[in-house]
């Protein structure tokens, strides 16, 4: 039994379960609504899991949602890591430390704006597979996770003593094109041998019946989704039609939406939130606020949509402070206090102080200087296969091209952003679904390389079986280029061992050189002030004059910076990752153009966000509106 957990004796007198005649839950025998709060543990430092939580006690939530993403938890088939971020048990103790009952979403799949919806990227290896399904290959990886995962929850079960009170299987399934049966009986068994009978597991989909036809299931409860300013009495008629009876669910209550490259800031009208929030409540419906605090996508953890008519291309995204009651950073914000104003009236507000907001420090500018590293695969530790992060492409010029010939890929087969050079010389940036066709120049034998970025993979609909790289031919002129020589590269390991070999230019002649440079690295350092305390603080970087990259503080990768697509513009730095014993190390890998040379070359520690950069980019289609579920499909 985990630690923290009520006794063997308290725990069996402890019991969750459905009143289908009086329509609502029992917990302990007595009728039960919560009203809950979405969290995911793998977008907030571990350091700050308490204070995030707590913040939601005090909100008046008494439970908490979450996911269980597969693929942050066996980054390779058979590894497995449940330690520091990872630590899963530990985020469920402290959740019941604080008072908090949790609803668990465990998938296998999740969506949540995560790359490929949770589900491990590995799964791909075999090109055939059909994800969602009752595919063999896919139950079996399911089967070998479910067995490693489920153990671990049992005892944090709320008729074990724990805080766990319903187990989601699945996620909007009714979405997915498969709609296959078996494969949610599968799992429904699956589940059982591992939690036992007395669990009560549930669906999630859309207020539709169109949703609904294909992700619910005799056995499984039936739980809708909705936004605020929606019709509430439709919405739970829908949840009706599949659960005549029991109590009516919510499970994800948008208080805002997320961001994508290119779009404007997701804002969501807080007395719309507020207003429709109420109306539910006041039906005695059980809710959960998705997001109460979205966090953070560190490292490649962002996912992508794809739209159904494929010709809209894509939606790429940014971190997901979510215009949430908390923001990315964890701060109180006015919809904080209007939702809680909201819940005070059905619950009872903890009388104790609300953690406050934690205080930001600006550490100012530091000058950072560029590395004599090129991207070859002669300097970095390569993987056999690489999940996340770049793959060097090369190959040689099959003819001569002193006059400017078209590179393009006809199948749209860059997954996904290719920089471009030939002998080191920058040429350009192919992208999918917005540019597959450029101009280069070069002599017979010459190198054309290619560095590869994933960009997230997609994490909703019939395209998350998302590969990545070259995935289909290339030609130069009208000839398909062949015989390429392929290296991932472990970009992050290397940064890890420490980047200090300075000096050095890259090539800039040919090609388009005001407005690409060859990917390169930048190193710099800056300490802690000393005599002011309480520091280490959060933070914000903010990248004036670069363009698009990944940074690493202290090794730890913070994630992609984009500030002239935006909106986002600074990054969050938790203070966990900072050291004050010795100067913070900071590693940039800016993809396309740096602003040495041309003005300071320095990034900006600030003590404000802006995530809401008014920029624009026209190419792409504008974002779902946020009254929409955040992962349905166009209709």
């Amino acid at each position: 039994m985990p630690g923290n957990l009520l006794d063997t004796q308290t725990a069996s007198q402890r019991s969750f379960g459905i009143d289908y005649d009086k329509n609502y839950f029992l917990k302990d025998g007595k009728p039960f609504r919560y009203i809950s709060g979405s969290i995911h543990y793998s977008r907030v430092p571990r350091y700050y899991w308490k204070d995030r939580l707590l913040k939601m006690k005090m909100a008046g939530l008494d439970a908490i949602q979450t996911y269980v993403p597969w693929n942050y938890h066996e980054f390779k088939p058979g590894v497995y890591d449940f330690s520091g971020d990872r630590d899963i048990e530990y985020f469920l103790q402290l959740a019941n430390e604080i008072g908090l009952l949790v609803i668990l979403r465990a998938g296998p799949y999740i969506c949540a704006e995560w790359d490929m919806g949770g589900l491990p990227a590995w799964l791909l290896e075999r090109e055939s597979i059909i994800l969602r399904s009752s595919d063999l290959d896919y139950l079996a990886a399911v089967e070998r996770w479910m067995g490693v995962l489920l153990p671990k929850m049992k005892p944090y079960l709320y008729q074990n003593g724990g805080p766990v009170i319903m187990v989601q299987v699945e996620n909007e399934y009714g979405s997915y094109f498969a709609c296959d049966y078996d494969y949610l009986r599968y799992l429904q068994k699956l589940f059982h041998h591992h939690l036992g009978d007395e669990v009560v597991l549930f669906t999630t989909d859309g207020a539709s019946k169109h949703y609904l036809r294909c992700g619910a299931l005799q056995g499984l409860y039936a739980t809708v989704d909705f936004a605020p300013g929606s019709n509430v009495s439709a919405a739970f008629l829908t949840q009706r039609g599949s659960e005549p009876r029991g109590p009516l669910v919510n499970s994800e209550f948008y208080t805002g939406w997320l961001d994508h490259w290119g779009h404007p800031h997701s804002v969501v009208p807080t007395n719309t939130i507020a207003k429709t929030l109420d109306e539910i409540l006041s039906r005695g419906a059980n809710v959960n606020m998705y997001m109460f605090i979205g966090g953070t996508n560190f490292a490649y953890w962002n996912g992508k949509e794809q739209f159904e008519k494929k010709w809209l291309g894509f939606q790429l995204q940014v971190s997901y402070d979510y215009d949430a009651p908390l923001s990315e950073a964890g701060d109180l914000t006015d919809k904080y206090f209007a939702l809680r104003e909201v819940i005070g009236r059905y619950n009872h507000l903890p009388e104790d102080p609300i953690p406050p907001t934690t205080p930001k420090y600006a550490y100012g500018r530091v000058t950072m200087e560029k590395v004599n590293v090129h991207l070859l695969p002669c300097r970095f530790i390569c993987a056999c296969i690489l999940y996340f992060g770049f793959v060097l492409y090369r190959t040689t010029f099959p003819k001569n091209c002193s006059e400017p010939t078209p590179l393009f890929s006809p199948l749209n087969g860059v997954h996904d952003r290719a920089y471009v050079s030939v002998d080191g010389v920058p040429q350009g940036i192919l992208e999918r679904g917005k540019s597959n066709m450029i101009n280069i120049t070069g002599k017979a034998g010459a190198n054309l390389d290619m560095l590869v970025e994933n960009m997230g993979r997609v994490n909703y609909g019939r395209y998350n079986n998302d590969f990545k790289g070259l995935v289909s031919n290339l030609s130069l002129g009208q000839v398909t280029l062949i015989d390429w020589e392929i290296y991932p590269l472990d970009i992050d390991s290397v940064v890890g061992h420490g980047l200090n070999s300075k000096g050095g230019e890259s090539k800039t002649s040919g090609g388009n050189p005001s407005r690409y440079a060859a990917p390169a690295f930048y190193t710099g350092r800056f300490s802690i002030p000393s005599g002011i305390p309480d520091l280490p603080q959060d933070t914000y970087i903010k990248f004036p004059g670069w363009t698009k990259g990944q940074i690493w503080i202290n090794g730890f990768n913070l994630g992609r910076y984009w500030p002239v697509r935006g909106p986002q513009v600074t990054l969050f730095v938790p203070s966990n990752i900072l050291v004050s014993s010795s100067p913070n190390n900071i590693t940039v890998l800016e993809l396309e153009q740096s602003p040495c040379g041309i003005q300071k070359c320095a990034i900006e520690f600030v003590d404000k966000p802006d995530i809401n950069a008014t920029l624009h980019s026209s190419w792409l289609p504008d974002p779902l509106p946020s009254s929409q579920p955040h992962d349905l499909p166009d209709p």
